[in-house]
C-alpha cells in the first residue's frame, strides 16, 4: 500500500557494501535524506513527503533490518547494525543517487543513525533535523526508573538471542501494535494504510533479528564509538535543529536542550505539543519547521 501514500515517487534498491537498501525518491531540488525509527519504515514520512518534494529531491530510505531493506545474514555480529555501518549505508545510497552533499531529516532510530552520519561523514551532511531523541550515550548514562519503565523495549530487545526474537516472532503484529499504541492518541495516530505497511514489514522473516541487532548495537558497539568521540572532543559541526514531543518520554526524562548543546556546535530546538511520532501527529507543524530550517 505504500505507493498509494507516495504518489509520484519511484522506488530504488541500492546495493551498498553488499547490503540492499530500499528507498523512495521523489521531487526535485536539493537532496533531503529522511530516516525512520522503530518499529516503522520510510512510510512514516507519508504526510510530509509530498510537501517536501515540492522543494527538495526527497530520499526516504529504510534502515537495514527494517522496511524493505536487507535483514541480517546468518552468523552476523552486533557490528552489522552499528550506527556507523547504518550511516555508511546512507552515505553510499546518496552517492549512488549522485548526491555528494545533502540535508538529513530523521526520527527515533534513524535520528541516531543521522547523528553518526553527521560525525563520520561531516563533508556530506550539510544540515540535520532530528526528531524526539537525545544523544544515545547521554540517555543510557542518565537512565532512571521512569525512563526504563516507559522505554521498556530498550532493555527487552538487548537481551541475549534468541529470546526477544522468539517472543516478537510469535506475534509480530501484536508487538508492533503494543509499541505504537503508547502514543497519546493510540493507534488512531496512524493512517490505516501506513499502519498496514508497518504490519506487513514487521512480519517479514528476519525483522525481529534486525530490530534486536539495532538495539544491541546501541547498547554496545555504538556506546564505544560515542565514548571515543567524547574523549576526542568530537561534536556535530553542522547546523542542528532538534524537535521533540512535549508529551513524550524523552521530554519527561531528559534535559534535551542541554544534552544537545553539549553534543553540537550549532544547536537550536523546541518541544512540540505531541508525543513521540511527530511526523504523524503534527505533520503540518513539522513541514513548516523543515521548510524554515532547510530552505
Amino acid at each position: 500500500m505504500a505507493h498509494l501514500l507516495f504518489d509520484g515517487f519511484r522506488h530504488v534498491d541500492a546495493l551498498v557494501d553488499g547490503v540492499n537498501i530500499y528507498a523512495r525518491v521523489g521531487g526535485a531540488g536539493p537532496p533531503l535524506l529522511m530516516l525512520h525509527g522503530h518499529p516503522q519504515s520510510h512510510t512514516l514520512w507519508h504526510a510530509v513527503a509530498g510537501g517536501l518534494a515540492e522543494h527538495f529531491t526527497v530520499v526516504a530510505a529504510d534502515l537495514r533490518g527494517y522496511g524493505d531493506s536487507a535483514r541480517p545474514p546468518p552468523g552476523f555480529d552486533t557490528a552489522w547494525a552499528s550506527k556507523r555501518r547504518m550511516a555508511a549505508d546512507m552515505a553510499g545510497l546518496m552517492q549512488q543517487l549522485g548526491f555528494m552533499r545533502f540535508d538529513v531529516l530523521a526520527h527515533d532510530r534513524g535520528a541516531r543513525v543521522a547523528h553518526r552520519l553527521a560525525l563520520d561523514h561531516a563533508g556530506a551532511v550539510q544540515r540535520l533535523m532530528l526528531l524526539d531523541i537525545a544523544p544515545t550515550l547521554a540517555m543510557y548514562e542518565g537512565t532512571q526508573e521512569a525512563f526504563a519503565r516507559n522505554y521498556w523495549h530498550w532493555f527487552f530487545l538487548i537481551q541475549p538471542a534468541p529470546m526477544p526474537e522468539r517472543l516478537i516472532e510469535a506475534d509480530p503484529v501484536a508487538y508492533l501494535r503494543e509499541t505504537l499504541d503508547r502514543s497519546p492518541r493510540g493507534l488512531t495516530t496512524f493512517e490505516p494504510a501506513a499502519l498496514a505497511e508497518y504490519e506487513r514489514c514487521i512480519a517479514i522473516p528476519g525483522t525481529a533479528a534486525g530490530i534486536c541487532a539495532d538495539y544491541r548495537a546501541s547498547a554496545g558497539i555504538d556506546l564505544e564509538h560515542d565514548r571515543a568521540d567524547r574523549t576526542a572532543g568530537r561534536r556535530v559541526r553542522q547546523p542542528l535543529r532538534v524537535l521533540w514531543g512535549g508529551q513524550g518520554v524523552v521530554e519527561a526524562n531528559f534535559d534535551v536542550p542541554s544534552l544537545w548543546q553539549a553534543a553540537a556546535e550549532q544547536y537550536s530546538g523546541r518541544a512540540l505539543d505531541c508525543g513521540h511520532y511527530i511526523a504523524e501527529e503534527k505533520p503540518a507543524e513539522l513541514l513548516a519547521e523543515a521548510l524554515a530550517f532547510f530552505c
